[in-house]
């Protein structure tokens, strides 16, 4: 061996110099590339943050406006020299440009003045008969501007009060009218000629329905109109219905649109209700609180609901629902309070399931039906009052002693309220409360269903079902990949994996919706056996495969043992897919479809969360496994080498030692897979049946959140309730996914402390 020597003080050695200009120039370099990258790192951070934030205040911004009250604002009081003149008036109306107003008085006297300033514009004299005043108003539906007008000599006159629009050197002209559809000659309902002291009207298509009451006597006249084709003369039928006496004055007159029902509210508290296709009495209903009496009624848009003032400043909502034994009932779905004074006037709007109210003492209350919602109390009058709403909800015109009082009304977004969007909703015709998502409608009527509920849990639904299949496969792989299987096998396995994230989830969805779905519909016995068979069959071959002699065992290399099982996968498969229509015919009758149907009694659709959970969880695999596969392949060797070292089988070494330090990158995969499957579009929109129905059942569909924004954003009014109500829903799956992340990143620093001293 040769002798070092030591490098004395007078050796000739050579020494590098750390400190020259070139060096020191890249030093500084390396300085100013880390300085900027430490500020494009924090910058870049700091608006992601910012950006998130900005999206939470513009969805917060347009979804706010929803959860406001309404507002009046007052205008100038008129007193127009024609009030002082004119009789006491019977109704006020409103038409809908807001711009002509029209004010019926009690001697048969039409006046039409401008709402603006009270201008008088017409002064129509109805066609009444001498010596004839009009006794009581009956109005049909709202929407309508059909009247029928009760006499004192037991006759009633329908009219109409129109306005024609015209544009004269272009200039918008509104000319008010008054019209008599069924012609000037009233009807006679009552033959002693005694005053009709309530009166109702109702047209149901060329059917003209009009009834009367004199005391507790009830008159009601059918009249059908037909129209000859050849020469277009109209000829209109008439037909009396004989209806039984009651036995307390009748106090109110409503009928129903469809000529289903009449109610009569007759005493203090009390409704007869009589069905007026078997010309009978359904039953007898009491309609408010012991000591309350009926002050006010009135239908609400569509002619479903009644609306019941009483003596206490109660208002309730009544409909006919069918009971439990099959017949139909008057029930009370709910109720609103106005104030401590008797409710004078109920007025529903024209195209909306709102209404207000307006008590004796002057107070005006704002409402709606479905969301269930006072939006506004306040003192519009210094006591009674008659008042009027326009058609679109905008203006109320309320007539009291003091003169003529103008208000614009703003309320866009009265159908909204936690009530309603979260909690089941008791709709019209419906027999009890439900959750129901139904945006739109051909139907003017249509009473707006727009809970979330059904849409959470479909989203909720489509993301289980998902998971269901994806985490185990995935989180196994992963274990199986990274712990057990050969670096060379795993160098090609994994990347294959990873690559069908690059498979567009639109290619999914059409792959599920057009060929899966019928698919599985087919062959119903076989998915099931396969799923029931696979893990069977592997268990099998894997025993089999523990029984074989050591020789033919080691003759495979390890770590790529699990390439003998793809013919075992292909095997069972084709097997349990060939024997799906012989155990259809088998156990099934033939179709298993029809045996869930029928004898189980579980709805089958085609496109269902069976068909989602296979495409979305398919989606999602690759996510799960590529985290959770890093994550167990990131736990060091030492530790599973240590493990094994001291006695432990791979199994324990897996189990007790790389499950737990790898414990927080799986729960981060798990959580992203869900977050994935939560905010997923395309495939459950295409795979799915998109019905927004709250069942776990996994042979129907649903509809998730982020499909429903995709499908119906579109067709939505921009500021609309509709459309703020789907910003709504963004809102709350961004949040739904904000917080899941936030406990997933919360949980995972957790874990990683616990398990940080393995």
């Amino acid at each position: 061996m040769n002798d070092i020597e030591p490098m004395t003080a007078n050796s000739d050695v050579q020494r590098l110099d750390f400190n020259t200009p070139a060096l020191q120039r890249k030093r500084r370099i390396r300085a100013l590339k880390d300085h900027l990258a430490r500020w494009y790192v924090t910058i870049g951070g700091l608006a992601v943050l910012g950006a998130i934030t900005l999206i939470f205040f513009y969805l917060g911004q347009v979804v706010l406006p929803m959860f406001q009250g309404a507002e009046l604002e007052a205008r100038e009081v008129q007193r127009p020299a024609w009030l002082a003149e004119d009789n006491q008036a019977l109704l006020l109306a409103i038409e809908e440009q807001n711009q002509v107003a029209m004010r019926l008085n009690a001697d048969g006297q039409v006046r039409f003045f401008t709402l603006a300033d009270g201008a008088p514009l017409a002064n129509i004299a109805l066609a009444l008969p001498a010596d004839s005043r009009i006794v009581s108003v009956g109005q049909d539906t709202p929407g309508t501007r059909r009247l029928v007008l009760g006499l004192s000599n037991g006759q009633a006159l329908v009219i109409e009060h129109e306005y024609q629009i015209t544009y004269p050197n272009n200039q918008k002209t509104i000319t008010p009218r008054i019209v008599y559809p069924f012609g000037e000659q009233p009807l006679q309902l009552d033959g002693e000629g005694r005053a009709i002291e309530q009166a109702a009207v109702s047209l149901n298509g060329k059917t003209l329905l009009v009834a009367g009451a004199t005391g507790t006597t009830l008159h009601a006249q059918r009249i059908a109109s037909s129209e000859n084709l050849l020469t277009g003369e109209v000829t209109l039928e008439q037909q009396r219905l004989d209806l039984p006496q009651l036995a307390e004055p009748i106090r109110a007159l409503q009928i129903d649109p469809r000529h289903m029902w009449l109610y009569a509210v007759s005493g203090k508290a009390s409704a007869d209700v009589f069905d007026l296709r078997r010309k009978q009495l359904n039953g007898r209903y009491k309609l408010v609180a012991d000591g309350a009496e009926i002050t006010a009624v009135s239908p609400l848009l569509g002619g479903i609901s009644l609306m019941i003032g009483d003596s206490k400043g109660g208002i309730g909502q009544w409909f006919m629902v069918r009971g439990a034994d099959g017949s139909a009932e008057l029930r009370n779905v709910r109720n609103f309070t106005l104030a401590d004074s008797p409710v004078s006037q109920i007025l529903p709007e024209e195209r909306r399931k709102g209404f207000l109210a307006l008590d004796r003492a002057g107070t005006l209350g704002i409402f709606h039906s479905t969301a269930h919602r006072t939006l506004l109390k306040e003192q519009v009058a210094d006591g009674a009052a008659l008042a009027a709403l326009s058609p679109r909800a905008t203006r109320l015109l309320v007539e009291s002693p003091q003169g003529l009082q103008r208000f614009v009304v703003d309320n866009p977004h009265p159908e909204i309220s936690w009530s309603s969007l979260w909690g089941k909703v008791w709709y019209e015709s419906y027999a009890e409360p439900d959750y129901v998502w139904q945006s739109t409608s051909a139907n003017t009527d249509f009473e707006p269903k727009l809970s979330l509920a059904p849409l959470a849990f479909g989203t909720l639904k489509a993301a289980f079902y998902a998971m269901l299949l994806a985490a185990p496969l995935a989180i196994c792989a992963a274990f199986y990949t990274a712990y057990f299987m050969a670096p060379a096998l795993r160098r090609k396995i994994k990347p294959v994996i990873e690559l069908m994230e690059a498979l567009p989830t639109v290619i999914l969805g059409f792959f599920a919706g057009l060929f899966l779905a019928p698919f599985l519909e087919n062959h119903l016995p076989g998915i099931f056996s396969l799923l029931l068979l696979m893990p069977l069959g592997i268990l099998f071959a894997a025993w089999s495969w523990s029984r074989l002699p050591e020789r033919v065992r080691l003759g495979v290399p390890e770590g790529w043992e699990a390439l003998l099982l793809i013919p075992v996968v292909l095997l069972v498969g084709v097997g349990s897919l060939a024997i799906s229509g012989h155990l259809e015919n088998w156990l099934f009758g033939g179709d298993m479809r029809l045996w869930l149907s029928n004898d189980l009694g579980i709805p089958f659709d085609q496109r269902n969360a069976l068909v989602v959970g296979l495409a979305m969880g398919f989606a999602v695999i690759p996510t799960i496994y590529s985290i959770a596969e890093d994550a167990v392949f990131s736990v060091p060797k030492s530790l599973t080498l240590g493990s094994l070292a001291l006695g432990a089988t791979p199994w324990q070494t897996l189990t007790r030692v790389v499950l737990l330090t790898a414990s927080p990158g799986i729960f981060s995969a798990l959580m992203i897979g869900m977050g994935r499957a939560v905010g997923e579009t395309m495939i459950v929109l295409m795979a799915t049946g998109n019905t927004p129905i709250m069942e776990a059942n996994i042979f129907e569909g649903m509809r998730t959140l982020a499909a429903n924004v995709a499908v119906e954003m579109p067709e939505s009014e921009v500021g609309g309730t509709h459309y703020r109500v789907l910003f709504l829903a963004a809102l709350v799956l961004l949040m739904f996914t904000f917080v899941m992340n936030t406990l997933a990143e919360l949980i995972r620093q957790r874990l990683r402390g616990k398990y940080a001293s393995l």
